[in-house]
């Protein structure tokens, strides 16, 4: 599997992750909200058919996951995705996620 390359970009109240793979076309997305400084909403994670099994809503979820952790921010898993991921990976995210 090629190496997922994931952008950040973000203004005072969005945020958003890119991925992309090399060779595939389309791009995965993760989007969140700021609510304050310390917590953000993930609202959305969509991934092109062209990468669907490889990973890469996975890798996004990861990514935001540890910028969060980094930032001493929790999130709020509005995103089904995120919820399932979180869900399913309790222990390692207890710090971060907001139930």
């Amino acid at each position: 599997m090629a190496d997922i390359e994931i952008t950040r970009t973000e203004t005072d109240t969005k945020g958003r992750y890119a991925a992309r793979l090399a060779g595939i076309a389309g791009e995965g997305e993760l989007t969140l909200s700021k609510v304050s400084d310390s917590l953000v909403i993930v609202d959305h994670t969509a991934v092109p058919d062209t990468m669907r099994g490889a990973g890469v809503a996975a890798a996004l979820a990861v990514r935001a996951i540890a910028d969060a952790r980094a930032a001493g921010q929790r999130i709020v898993p509005l995103c089904p995705f995120l919820r399932a991921y979180a869900q399913r990976h309790r222990e390692e995210t207890a710090d971060v996620i907001q139930w």
